[in-house]
C-alpha cells in the first residue's frame, strides 16, 4: 500500500470512529478482561456477570469469595441470568453456580451518566431470581442504570447451626459483595458510584434493610427502600435455625453426626439438589413455613460475621449506615400468604381454610412465625388463641371470613413491624426516614394468580405496587391510573439515588421525615392521588 493510501484508511478509520463514536457501547473493560452486551432497542444490557467465585464444592456454606479469573477472550454477557437452585412445590429448577450481577443502560443522549438502582429480589429467602424482575418500564423512562443482584437462596443460602462452623447468612454476604463490585465497576457502564441507591421488595427489602444496618452502608450507597419487607419482619430473623439444620442433615443422611463441622462436611459432599429438594420434608403444608431458611443472628465468635446483634439492638445502638431510608407496606400485604388456605386440601376435599378450624393451634404458629419465638406451648398456644380471638371473633374459618383472616397476616407478617421500625428510627436515627401505605388493587395480582380466583376481592396484595414499578408476568397490563403511578414511583426512585437533602416528593406530595418527629408520618397512596397522614398513635 502507498504512503498516500495509508494515510486515507487511517483518515476514513478516523472519520468512521469521530461520527460514530470512539468506544463501541457494547464493549466494557474491566479488571478481569473485556466483555460484550447487547443492544436492546432503547438499552443497552450486561447479563450474567460474575461478582463472586461459584460457591460449589469446597465454597459451598462458605462466605462468597470475590471473582479474580481472567478472561482470555471477550465474554459474552448477552445471556440472562440463571436462577439460583430452588424448589417450587415440586420441581427443581436454576444452578448453585448463579452468583452475578446484570446491568441494564438506558440509551439517552441527554447525559454521560446515570445514577444507579440495584435490585435485590424477594422469594422468601428461597426463591425468585433477578430474570423474574422486569426492566422494561425503567428503561423506558430512561432515567437510571439498573443493576440486578442474584444471590444464594434456602439451605444453600442461610442454613445455620449458630457456631463459627456453619455459620449462615451467606445469602446476605453474597448481597454485600454484589454491592461492593457495583461500587468499583458500575463507572464501567456509564454508572455513577456516588449516587447509588439499593432496592428491593418482600424479602429483598428486608434484604436492604439488613444490609443498611451495616455500619459503613454509606460507603456502598447514598440510600435505601425496603418495600414490603423489613429487618423487623417476624419471618426475617429465624430462629430454632440450628434444629433446622441438623432436621436437614438427618434428612439427607447425615443425621447420626452430632458436632456442626461434621454435619458441614457431610452437607458438602451431597448433591446440591438433594439438598435443596430435602427442604420440603421439613414444612408442615405444601408452602408453610415459606420462609424455612432464612437470615439468622450469628455467633459472636464467628470472625467477619454478617449479623452479631439482632435488628432492634442494632437500630438502639446507632451503629448503622446512616443513609436515607423508605419504607413501606400496602393494605392487604398479607394476601401472598393468606390466599394459599383457599386452595382445596387435596382434589375435590374441603379448603385448607376450612381446615384451619380444627388445626388453628398446630398451624398459625408456622404461618406467622412464632413457633420458634414462643417458650413454651402454653405461651404459644396462649397467642394463637389471642389472634383469633382479635381478628375473627367466634365467627368460624372460612370463605366469608376471609378478608379478616387475610388481615390478620398484614398486621402480623408487615404492618405491625414496619411501624415498629419506623417507631425506633423516630428515636435513634440520624439519617431520614420516610413510609408509604399503598391501596390500589390490581385487577389481577398475586392472590388472583395462587388461588385462580376472581370471585373474592382480596384488596391491594403483596406485590402489587412493586409491579408498577418491575413489571412481573403474574399480572396483566397496566390501567391508565397505574402507567400515571407508575412513573411517578420511577421518578421517586430515581430522586432518591442523587438524594442529599429534603424534600423527597411522589407526584404532587412530599414526604414528611419520621427521625425525631413526634408523630408517626405515613404518606398513603391511592389510585385517586396521595395524601400524607400523621399518628400520634399507630393505627
Amino acid at each position: 500500500m502507498s504512503s498516500m493510501g495509508y494515510v486515507f484508511v487511517l483518515m476514513c478509520f478516523w472519520i468512521g470512529s469521530s461520527v460514530g463514536g470512539s468506544r463501541d457501547p457494547l464493549l466494557v473493560e474491566l479488571q478481569n478482561g473485556q466483555l460484550r452486551g447487547r443492544d436492546n432497542g432503547n438499552y443497552y444490557s450486561y447479563e450474567s456477570i460474575p461478582y463472586a467465585e461459584p460457591p460449589t464444592g469446597d465454597l459451598r456454606f462458605e462466605a462468597p469469595e470475590p471473582y479474580s479469573r481472567q478472561w482470555n477472550e471477550t465474554f459474552d454477557a448477552t445471556h440472562p441470568p440463571v436462577l439460583c437452585l430452588q424448589s417450587i412445590i415440586n420441581t427443581t429448577i436454576g444452578q448453585e453456580d448463579c452468583l452475578t450481577v446484570s446491568i441494564y443502560k438506558p440509551k439517552n443522549s441527554s447525559r454521560d451518566s446515570f445514577p444507579v438502582v440495584a435490585n435485590i429480589h424477594g422469594g422468601a429467602f428461597s426463591r425468585g431470581g433477578a430474570v423474574q424482575n422486569g426492566h422494561e418500564n425503567v428503561m423506558r423512562e430512561g432515567s437510571f442504570i439498573l443493576v440486578k443482584i442474584s444471590y444464594r437462596l434456602g439451605a444453600l443460602g442461610f442454613a445455620s447451626t449458630g457456631d463459627t462452623h456453619l455459620p449462615g447468612n451467606y445469602g446476605l454476604k453474597d448481597q454485600r459483595l454484589a454491592l461492593d463490585w457495583i461500587k468499583k465497576n458500575i463507572a464501567h457502564f456509564g454508572g455513577e458510584p456516588e449516587n447509588i441507591v439499593v432496592l428491593g421488595h418482600s424479602a429483598g427489602g428486608a434484604s436492604v434493610h439488613l444490609q443498611l444496618l451495616q455500619e459503613d452502608f454509606g460507603q456502598l450507597a447514598r440510600s435505601a427502600i425496603s418495600l414490603s419487607g423489613n429487618a423487623l419482619d417476624p419471618w426475617v430473623i429465624q430462629k430454632g435455625a440450628r434444629f433446622r439444620a441438623f432436621e436437614l442433615g438427618r434428612i439427607l443422611g447425615c443425621g447420626h453426626l452430632d458436632d456442626s463441622g461434621a454435619l458441614k462436611n457431610c452437607l458438602k459432599s451431597k448433591p446440591a439438589i438433594d439438598i435443596v429438594t430435602a427442604v420440603h420434608s421439613l414444612l408442615v403444608l405444601p408452602k408453610v413455613p415459606f420462609a424455612p431458611f432464612g437470615p439468622v443472628v450469628e455467633s459472636s465468635e464467628v470472625l467477619n460475621s454478617f449479623l452479631s446483634q439482632s435488628p432492634e439492638e442494632i437500630i438502639k445502638s446507632g451503629k448503622f449506615g446512616s443513609v436515607p431510608w423508605i419504607v413501606s407496606y400496602v393494605t392487604e400485604d398479607g394476601g401472598y400468604n393468606a390466599a394459599s388456605l383457599l386452595e382445596e386440601s387435596y382434589p375435590g376435599g374441603p379448603t385448607l381454610i376450612e381446615k384451619l378450624n380444627d388445626r388453628w393451634f398446630d398451624w398459625a404458629p408456622y404461618l406467622l412465625f412464632y413457633r420458634d419465638a414462643k417458650r413454651t406451648i402454653q405461651e404459644m398456644d396462649d397467642y394463637s388463641r389471642k389472634l383469633r380471638q382479635k381478628y375473627l371473633g367466634d365467627r368460624k374459618f372460612s370463605v366469608e371470613s376471609y378478608f379478616d383472616l387475610q388481615q390478620m397476616f398484614t398486621d402480623v407478617l408487615f404492618k405491625n413491624s414496619t411501624q415498629d421500625s419506623l417507631f425506633l428510627y423516630r428515636k435513634y436515627g440520624k439519617s431520614p426516614v420516610y413510609a408509604y401505605v399503598y391501596d390500589n388493587p390490581a385487577d389481577k395480582g398475586v392472590a388472583q394468580v395462587l388461588t385462580k380466583r376472581r370471585d373474592i376481592q382480596f384488596g391491594t396484595v403483596h406485590g402489587d405496587d412493586y409491579f408498577l414499578m418491575f413489571e412481573s408476568a403474574l399480572r396483566d397490563s397496566l390501567r391508565s391510573d397505574e402507567e400515571k403511578i407508575s412513573k411517578n414511583f420511577i421518578k421517586m426512585i430515581t430522586n432518591f439515588a442523587v438524594f442529599d437533602e429534603g424534600p423527597l416528593s411522589f407526584g404532587d406530595c412530599t414526604f414528611h421525615d419520621n427521625v425525631g418527629s413526634e408523630k408517626f408520618n405515613l404518606l398513603s397512596i391511592t389510585r385517586t392521588g396521595c395524601e400524607n397522614k400523621q399518628f400520634i398513635e399507630f393505627p
